[in-house]
């Protein structure tokens, strides 16, 4: 259900009761009624923030915004919606349309959850050990107040260490390992950002340790076939010329 449109990097999550929006802080975003509200006489539209009137809208469409909401909010009379202007971690909390008339009716309601962009995480490399051919680094990614310990091959990574986390909250990140292209990647993101550190696995880990696939031959091989075939062609060479010089003198 679409029941927001914003302006900048946000995410909308619906619920029965009200709908949770995540903005990156100092980006816009609006508020969208989605009824088709219709004033009647003496009736007052209003959005509020923790009870707090924002802007009020008579039947008339007269409009009065707050005073400590000047040049900070942009009311449109004709859809009732409210545009947040840069907004701040201050202004996160729950913001609702409500319609006053003979009694006090709720039209919409939502959870704005303002979040900061994530920092960059750490990943370092802690150990490389091979094991039946098999290339294992072990890494620690470190991200905002939290970190994970992971041992990964070329295809996968498992945890070993650090925190277990499903997902994030308001106030901190996730933070997962994982392989993708030949990197082991460490990931920290919340709901409206992204930022990662990687390692090529190729650089970590010694040729050696590098299986060749099935039915192929290694490079150490094919040199020894190769000087033992110029080997026996020189000896076949000699013999021959040997045999011809005896059949010649003799």
């Amino acid at each position: 259900m679409s029941l927001l449109l914003g302006f900048g990097l946000l995410t909308c999550i619906a619920s029965s009761e009200s709908s949770s929006v995540f903005v990156l802080k100092g980006q816009d975003v609006r508020l969208d009624v989605q009824e088709n509200v219709k004033l009647k006489e003496i009736e007052i539209f209003k959005w509020t923030f923790r009870s707090e009137n924002i802007v009020r809208c008579t039947d008339t469409l007269s409009v009065r915004v707050s005073p400590e909401y000047n040049n900070r909010v942009e009311f449109y009379t004709g859809n009732f919606s409210l545009l947040l202007k840069n907004l701040q971690q201050n202004d996160s909390g729950p913001y609702t349309a409500v319609v006053n008339g003979d009694k006090e009716k709720t039209i919409i309601a939502y959870l704005l959850i303002v979040q900061e962009r994530v920092e960059p995480p750490v990943l370092t490399v802690d150990s490389v050990s091979t094991i039946n051919a098999t290339c294992n680094v072990t890494v620690t990614c470190r991200g905002q107040n939290t970190s994970v310990t992971s041992s990964c091959n070329s295809s996968t990574c498992s945890q070993v260490g650090g925190e277990s986390r499903g997902a994030e909250t308001a106030t901190v990140p996730l933070l997962s390992v994982y392989v993708a292209g030949g990197f082991i990647i460490c990931n920290q993101s919340n709901q409206v950002s992204w930022a990662n550190d990687t390692k090529e696995i190729v650089e970590l880990c010694p040729m050696k340790s590098v299986s060749p696939p099935a039915g192929s031959m290694s490079v150490c091989m094919l040199k020894i076939i190769l000087v033992s075939v110029g080997l026996v062609i020189m000896i076949s060479a000699v013999i021959t010329v040997h045999i011809r010089d005896r059949f010649h003198y003799g």
